[in-house]
């Protein structure tokens, strides 16, 4: 399985405000990006860049698995993400968003279902009254639902208490060491044993 993201010379600008300055970094195979600086340096416009939510004004951004080169509609559909601004459909139950994801996925709903039975939130409840932590375990269940190869995590230990971070982190350990590959933003450096790069922004 050959997977890599590279991408050279990305900026992006709101207005006058210049967000993104000739931003370069690559992740291969077992390897993590982690993405550090204070708010509003970036962190999460690279990820929506990275992802293909939104367009850089200028740079390029290359993702391959197995030596195909993906188009953005496709790296859209292929990635997983973890956000903040992640929402759900409070009307529904966490079993029925989930099987609303993976119908949009055009999955199984079977692998979320497994994320949120390791991280511990009942599939029964109201996404309406998940507290902030619940929410966070079911948008990790969203991200790894079919099974990516590249994982974008913006800060994504969010509101967890330990149980549920030493959760996350297992589950993101064995997604590294099964050759997927993943970008971390995040304010604060964060201790990862497969960091291979460090991006640093605000700087």
């Amino acid at each position: 399985m050959s997977t890599t993201l590279r991408f050279s010379d990305v900026r992006r600008r709101f207005g006058r405000l210049a967000v993104l300055n000739g931003v370069s970094g690559a992740v291969e195979p077992g390897g993590m990006l982690l993405v550090t600086g204070p708010n509003g340096s970036g962190k999460s416009t690279l990820l929506r860049c990275l992802s293909g939510l939104l367009a850089p004004d200028s740079g390029t951004i290359e993702y391959r698995e197995d030596d195909g080169r993906l188009d953005v509609a496709e790296r859209r559909r292929r990635v997983g993400v973890v956000a903040p601004d992640l929402a759900f459909y409070e009307e529904l139950t966490v079993r029925e968003n989930v099987e609303f994801f993976a119908r949009l996925r055009r999955t199984s709903s079977q692998r979320g279902f497994a994320v949120l039975e390791r991280l511990g939130l009942p599939l029964d409840r109201l996404a309406g009254a998940l507290s902030s932590g619940m929410r966070q375990r079911l948008r990790w269940a969203w991200a790894l639902l079919h099974s990516p190869r590249l994982l974008l995590l913006d800060e994504p230990f969010q509101n967890f208490d330990r149980a549920g971070e030493d959760g996350a982190r297992m589950l993101l350990a064995e997604h590294l060491e099964n050759g997927g590959l993943a970008v971390v933003a995040s304010p604060s450096p964060l201790d990862f044993d497969h960091v291979s790069e460090h991006l640093e922004l605000g700087v």
